[in-house]
């Protein structure tokens, strides 16, 4: 019997939409945002990137979600959006006002980190077009009943945006789950986002309700303590030491709490420096624990985006097999390579990610 009970593909024009925002990220390079004179420009958003990922490594048919201030700014997302290949039919443009008073296009400064330099963020992101979408902006039987879509793909970035938008994730989870619509969440804690509109005891408040509507649960081990308040045993103050059966434990008591959720996952991150992790996943399906493979001192470049590709690997392995097993193993494999390149988003190709699900290392093709 199937995990999920998927739409036909021939029957929707998208396989997946994602609900997000994508900001401009500002990358110094090797340098720190604080001296830089000169930074690189990507597009980049946590439930964005999924699509993106789905898209570009994986060849499905992808749309986004979100909105923008109709200026210059907005239209260099847009064209980074473009050349990812995913559809953009469904966006929303607001009218600019000249300087940002009231809407504007977010900005994400991101340093990569090295060694034992963290990687740091520094967003700018305040009255933000996407920040202010709510209930009633899409029309959901249009998007998910007549175009129709197999999959769903949302996260506690775009709900920690503002009041509205943790309305409109409620609303769009409810909406897909009347169209049959596969609903998949990635918690992404981010306590910036949350300190000034209540903090954890807010985010949990939200979180909780989101969770009832969702099929699969995404998220890490400080995703899951901040948001759901599941408690991981073994996991130190600083998340370098991760106790396996400790999550499976957090897990199982998730899926006790959340009858709804038919699959769970998690990144496993141990954190030796800002370069070198070690790097796998978990995931829990119909009732079973499926491992992939284990990665110890995987070198990474830019860990950004690297949960994100993990979601869409996943995503992808569940559409195009319906196997537990192959979905956290493609799913870890894409996160590993995403992070091998700059930016946010995933330059891995598929026959790359399968190459490496399949024991491949990085000896020179020619």
């Amino acid at each position: 019997m199937s995990l999920f009970n998927l739409k036909p593909a021939e029957s929707c024009r998208f396989d997946e939409i994602s609900m997000g925002e994508v900001m401009l990220r500002l990358d110094p390079g090797e340098g720190r945002i604080r001296t830089a004179r000169s930074f690189r420009a990507w597009e980049g958003g946590g439930e964005y990137n999924v699509a993106r990922g789905l898209r570009r490594c994986f060849g499905l048919r992808t749309a986004l979600l979100s909105a923008f201030a109709d200026n210059e700014v907005g239209r260099l997302v847009e064209d980074f959006i473009l050349q990812g290949g995913v559809d953009t039919t469904l966006l929303k443009w607001t009218a600019y006002d000249g300087i940002g008073r009231t809407v504007r296009n977010g900005l994400n400064f991101t340093e990569r980190g090295f060694g034992v330099r963290g990687a740091v963020g520094c967003s700018d992101r305040g009255h933000t077009a996407a920040s202010q979408l709510k209930p009633g902006d899409f029309d959901w039987d249009q998007i998910f009943g007549k175009q129709g879509a197999r999959w769903f793909h949302t996260g506690g970035i775009f709900a920690a945006l503002s009041e509205s938008t943790a309305d409109l994730v409620i609303e769009a989870t409810t909406a897909a789950r009347k169209h049959g619509v596969i609903i998949s969440y990635d918690l992404n804690y981010r306590p910036s986002l949350w300190k000034g509109i209540g903090g954890q005891k807010k985010a949990q408040e939200v979180n909780k309700k989101i969770a009832r509507n969702v099929d699969v649960m995404i998220g890490n081990e400080e995703d899951f303590t901040a948001c759901l308040g599941l408690h991981v045993d073994g996991a130190d103050k600083n998340l370098t030491h991760l106790e396996k059966d400790s999550f499976q434990k957090m897990i199982e008591q998730a899926a006790k709490e959340y009858p709804n959720f038919k699959a769970i996952a998690t990144t496993l991150r141990g954190v030796k420096s800002a370069t070198v992790n070690d790097w796998s996943a978990i995931l829990w399906a119909g009732g079973k624990f499926y491992e992939s493979q284990q990665r110890p001192n995987l070198e990474i470049m830019d860990r950004v985006g690297g949960g994100d590709s993990f979601a869409s690997g996943l995503i992808y392995g569940f559409l195009k097999f319906g196997d537990p097993q192959k979905a956290v193993e493609y799913g870890a494999a894409h996160g590993a390579l995403a992070m091998t390149t700059p930016g946010d988003t995933s330059m891995a190709s598929l026959s790359e990610v399968e190459k490496l699900v399949g024991g491949g290392g990085a000896r020179v093709d020619r």
